[in-house]
C-alpha cells in the first residue's frame, strides 16, 4: 500500500507539471514573437506638381475646391501649414528639398538646370548619419538632371519614374525603373502608386519614399472616372482647352484617391509608424489659376501665387491636431526637418532650418525670414514684409500682414519708419544669403 500511494503521488505530480507546461511554453512564445515597434518611423514625402493653395481644401484661396478626403484627413489628424515658400517652378523646389540649399548655392535656379551628382543628397545624409537605417526611394517626377541615374548615383536605393518635367500623355508615357526605360500605358498616378505599394512592401528597414506624383501638371487630361467626381467630362482638345479646371481638380483628386490606396496599403502598424507630409512645388499654372491669384502672380512669379504652397504634416511624432501654423518656412528646410525625423541630431545645414518641433510645441520659433528666388530676381520676406528685387534695379516692398496678395507696391510711396526698417532688413538679410 505505500508503494501504491507513492506511485499515485508520482503520477499526480507528473500529471500537473505537464497540464501546466503548455501554458507556459505559449505565453513565451506569444512573447518572443509579438511584433515590436521600430524606433524609427517611415516617412512618406508626397510633392505634388504644380499645386498651390488655390485648389487645395482647407484653404482659402479659390472657390473650386479638390474633394481630397485622404488630404483632409490629414489635415485633421495634423499640422496644415500657411507660410511654407518653395520656388516659383518645379526643379529649383526638388533641388532645394534634396540639397537643402538655395538655388544660388546648388546652381539650380531654373527649369533645365542639372543637379550637382556631386551634391550631399537627403537620402544619402540620412544613410551616412544613421548607419545606413533607411531603404529610400523616389518614385515619380525627377527633373532634376538628364541622367536617369542621377538619382542612384546621389544615394537613392531606388528610381522609378519620370525623367524629365512632364509627359505627352498621361495614358502612354515611359517609365524609367532603375535606368531602364519602358513604354507604360497606365494612368500614371496609378502606376507610380502600384509602384510604390510594391516597394514598401518589399522593404525590411523602416523606409523613407519620395513620392512625386507628375499630374496635375499638363496636359490637363482627364483622370480616370472612379478617381474623381468630375464627371464623365469630354476629353477633346478644344474642350479641355475651353475650360481647363475641371481636367486638373480630377488629376488633383485622383492623386488622392491613390494616396489613401498607397496609406491603406500598409498594416496598421506600419500605418502608425509612419509620418506623412505633402507638399506643392510651386504655384498653379496660370490657365487654372483662381482668384485671388492671377496670371501675373501664379506658377514662374516670386508673388504669393507663386511660390506660397501649402504644406500638411501628420502622423508618426505629429501630436498637434487639426490645427493651423504661421512660422515661415521654407522648402529648403525640409532638408534637416526629415533627416531630424531619420533620427539625425543636425537641426541645421547649409540653408536649412529644422522646424521638426513645431510637430509637438506651436510655441516654436523657427526663421525670421524667408527666401526664394528666380534667375532675374530675388524675395525676402519676415513676419509682416516682402521685398522683391529684379535683376533691371526694379523692387516692390508690400506689408503682407495687410495685403496678403500684394496689391500695393509701398516703393515709390512715403514709407512709414516702420516699413523703411522693415525694406533695410530684408535687404540685408537678402545680401547675406546671395553673397
Amino acid at each position: 500500500m505505500k508503494i501504491s500511494s507513492f506511485v499515485v503521488l508520482c503520477i499526480l505530480i507528473l500529471l500537473f507539471n505537464c497540464s501546466k507546461s503548455p501554458s507556459i511554453e505559449t505565453e513565451t512564445e506569444e512573447e518572443i514573437e509579438e511584433p515590436t515597434t521600430p524606433t524609427k518611423p517611415n516617412i512618406l514625402f508626397v510633392i505634388a506638381d504644380d499645386v498651390s493653395k488655390d485648389a487645395i481644401p482647407n484653404y482659402a484661396e479659390g472657390n473650386s475646391k479638390a474633394n481630397m478626403p485622404i488630404l483632409q484627413g490629414l489635415m485633421n489628424t495634423g499640422i496644415t501649414f500657411d507660410n511654407v515658400w518653395a520656388y516659383s517652378v518645379c526643379s529649383p523646389t526638388r533641388a532645394s528639398i534634396i540639397t537643402g540649399k538655395y538655388g544660388i548655392k546648388s546652381g539650380v535656379i531654373e527649369v533645365g538646370d542639372q543637379i550637382n551628382t556631386s551634391e550631399t543628397s537627403l537620402q544619402k545624409y540620412i544613410s551616412d548619419n544613421t548607419n545606413n537605417a533607411y531603404s529610400t526611394a523616389i518614385i515619380g517626377k525627377w527633373h532634376l538632371s538628364d541622367d536617369s541615374n542621377d538619382a542612384l548615383t546621389m544615394g537613392v536605393d531606388y528610381f522609378a519614374g519620370i525623367l524629365s518635367g512632364g509627359v505627352k500623355d498621361y495614358y502612354n508615357w515611359d517609365l524609367i525603373e532603375n535606368g531602364t526605360s519602358s513604354k507604360n500605358t497606365e494612368y500614371a498616378t496609378t502606376k507610380l502608386t502600384d509602384l510604390a505599394i510594391n516597394w514598401t512592401q518589399n522593404q525590411t528597414k523602416p523606409w523613407f519614399l519620395w513620392m512625386s506624383y507628375n499630374a496635375p501638371h499638363t496636359p490637363f487630361h482627364l483622370a480616370p472616372t472612379n478617381l474623381h467626381s468630375q464627371g464623365n467630362l469630354p476629353t477633346d482638345t478644344a474642350s479641355i482647352d475651353a475650360n481647363p479646371l475641371p481636367y486638373y481638380v480630377s488629376a488633383l483628386e485622383a492623386m488622392d484617391a491613390e494616396m489613401g490606396r498607397f496609406i491603406n496599403s500598409l498594416s496598421n502598424a506600419e500605418k502608425a509608424n509612419t509620418i506623412i507630409i505633402f507638399i506643392g512645388d510651386n504655384g498653379t499654372p496660370a490657365k487654372v489659376a483662381q482668384s485671388p491669384y492671377n496670371r501675373r502672380t501664379v506658377k514662374g512669379s516670386l508673388y504669393q501665387g507663386g511660390i506660397n504652397v501649402p504644406m500638411v504634416v501628420s502622423g508618426k511624432g505629429v501630436s498637434r491636431m487639426s490645427v493651423r501654423e504661421d512660422a515661415l518656412i521654407t522648402s529648403t528646410d525640409l532638408y534637416t526637418t526629415i533627416g531630424n525625423i531619420a533620427g539625425v541630431s543636425t537641426t541645421e545645414i547649409y540653408n536649412s532650418i529644422s522646424f521638426s518641433k513645431l510637430f509637438m510645441d506651436e510655441n516654436t520659433t523657427q526663421r525670421n525670414f524667408a527666401y526664394s528666388e528666380k534667375e532675374d530676381a530675388y524675395t525676402v520676406r519676415n513676419a509682416t514684409y516682402k521685398y522683391i528685387k529684379f535683376t533691371n534695379g526694379t523692387e516692390e516692398l508690400y506689408k503682407l500682414s495687410t495685403d496678403a496678395y500684394e496689391g500695393t507696391n509701398l516703393i515709390g510711396t512715403t514709407l512709414s519708419i516702420e516699413a523703411t526698417e522693415a525694406k533695410n532688413a530684408l535687404i540685408a538679410e537678402g545680401n547675406i544669403i546671395r553673397n
